[in-house]
């Protein structure tokens, strides 16, 4: 009979959890692969027209298997989510998928299951760290990879959805003087606003593009221009959109000629644009002078230094 004893006293106990964890990571890996080929099989399949499934359990199993395990799982912890965390929070978290561009609540309901996992992660992590300790780190090491896995699980959704945020807005915001160039130019040639809009939404395609065609959705849904520019305002939270949308707003109100006012919305995004290109060149040299303090001027103090201070100690 085989003795795990043994092989605890040849190996470790270390050496067999690693070999363990990497046994049943090759097992998913392998079983993964599997899914996604008969995913791609299922596709090809419903991509022909004459292709129909009459049985209901043919038509359950056409679901990818990763959708029929994890759903059940994601929607479980999704519930616990959603009932452990305050209302406050979970609309602050809706708006932030909003504001990343994600309108699914499929996707705000794995977040939140995503979240209870990292903090039962985080007694888990310390808990193997103390006990089996598979890395084989001790003392300052061993304290600070625990302190990194708590910090992961606790905060490391949250800062996903905030980097995806900041950087959808920042390319709402590098594009938006192209945009109103193209506004500018195709109202003064004649074309009304939401035609204008509908020319760019073909030529320049993009984050913000996105935003002008829900707003043309929900303009031809029965909203009222206003109404749609607040609620794009609302998903794009930056200054020089709510800009935009408070200067329509009020073109609208006031009566005042829609090209006018584009033409002066564009003149000064384009000086603030300019000035931020300043800005990041002010900025420049004074974060040029970490590196050169300590990487450039070490070598270039060897270089000069170094053959006076072997002379002077060959000397005394």
């Amino acid at each position: 009979m085989f003795d795990f004893l043994k092989v605890f006293d040849s190996f470790g106990l270390q050496a067999f959890v690693v070999l363990l964890f990497a046994g049943v990571g090759l097992a998913i890996y392998s079983v993964l692969a599997q899914m996604d080929d008969k995913a791609g099989l299922r596709d090809a399949l419903r991509s022909l027209d004459d292709y129909e499934v009459e049985s209901v359990r043919d038509q359950e199993l056409l679901v990818p298997l990763k959708t029929r395990v994890f759903s059940p799982v994601v929607d479980l912890f999704s519930r616990f989510g959603s009932k452990f965390n305050p209302p406050d929070f979970v609309e602050g978290i809706k708006k932030k998928h909003v504001r990343a561009g994600i309108y699914s609540p499929d996707r705000v309901e794995r977040f939140l299951a995503m979240r209870i996992l990292g903090f039962m992660f985080m007694p888990l992590w310390v808990l193997i760290m103390l006990t089996i300790n598979p890395l084989g780190v001790h003392g300052k090491t061993r304290l600070f990879t625990m302190g990194l896995g708590v910090v992961i699980g606790a905060i490391g959704p949250a800062s996903q959805l905030t980097k995806r945020v900041e950087a959808r807005q920042k390319a709402i915001q590098r594009a938006l003087p192209d945009v109103m160039d193209l506004l500018v130019i195709s109202v003064e040639a004649g074309l009304g606003f939401e035609q204008a809009l509908d020319r760019v939404i073909q030529n320049v395609p993009g984050e913000l593009s996105d935003e002008f065609s829900r707003v043309l959705g929900e303009s031809r849904a029965g909203a009222s221009r206003s109404d749609a520019l607040r609620a794009m305002d609302d998903r794009c939270d930056t200054p020089e959109v709510r800009s935009f949308v408070l200067a329509m707003i009020q073109a609208d109100t006031f009566g005042v000629s829609i090209g006018r006012v584009l033409r002066s919305q564009s003149d000064e995004l384009r000086v603030k644009r300019r000035q931020k290109a300043q800005e990041q060149a002010q900025k420049a040299p004074v974060k040029m002078l970490i590196p050169m303090v300590f990487c450039i001027f070490p070598a270039l103090f060897i270089v000069v230094i170094g053959p006076a201070g072997i002379n002077i100690s060959q000397a005394f």
